[in-house]
């Protein structure tokens, strides 16, 4: 078992799902692709790339330039198999808790599509998976980027906290003594690998002190 599911959503930040994508595609492996509406919206502002929901191109998103230079991956990018899936396709195999996975991430994650998990709504494919690896006891993990957080934002990822998600905020750390926009996008991406037990030396992990 070795499918990821990376579900792209509305939030700013497109950024991060592209290098996300190029990340998680460095091994064999399935990884399942579902963009919204709103993210097909906010790739095209931010990235620049035009997405088709009924004919999603990953290799566009792969190649995406977001206007800054992202540093080549070690190993290249060309080893797992994406696998596009409408928002609407609730008869995608993720839909259902009898398809095994090995996680899936929400990067980024809105706050309206926050809103739906943290209250069991499952108004379309994103939500539907989301809710099954919570059910399931399996990785969820959500990166949501708004700023500031009101009472009711707060309140929800409380909520899928609670639920078992793990909440990773796209809060880049400075320890690492960035020197590009590129390696803050890369300790977000770091810390999501990590959590789906994906192997990356994208940024130099913190070593304690002799």
């Amino acid at each position: 078992m070795n499918d990821l599911v990376l579900a792209i959503t509305g939030a700013s930040g497109a950024v991060y799902a592209s290098r996300l994508l190029q990340a998680l595609s460095g091994e064999p492996r399935v990884i399942h692709l579902v963009v919204s509406r709103a993210a097909a919206k906010v790739i095209r502002l931010e990235l620049g790339v035009t997405v088709d929901l009924h004919n999603v191109d990953s290799q566009r998103l792969l190649d995406a330039d977001p206007g800054f230079p992202l540093p080549d991956l070690p190993g290249g990018r060309s080893e797992a198999s994406i696998v596009c899936h409408h928002v609407d396709d609730l008869t995608a195999p993720i839909a259902s808790g009898s398809f095994p996975t090995a996680g899936m991430v929400i990067c980024p994650c809105s706050m309206g599509t926050l809103a739906c998990l943290a209250h069991g709504i499952s108004n379309n494919l994103i939500h539907r998976a989301a809710t099954v690896h919570l059910k399931e006891r399996r990785k969820l993990v959500v990166v949501p980027r708004e700023s500031p957080l009101g009472t009711v934002e707060l309140d929800n990822m409380s909520r899928v906290s609670q639920a078992g998600a793990v909440v990773l905020p796209a809060m880049p750390g400075f320890y690492h003594q960035p020197q590009t926009v590129s390696q803050l996008v890369d300790f977000v991406v770091s810390r999501i690998c990590d959590q789906l037990g994906v192997e990356q030396c994208l940024v130099p992990r913190w070593r304690d002190a002799d």
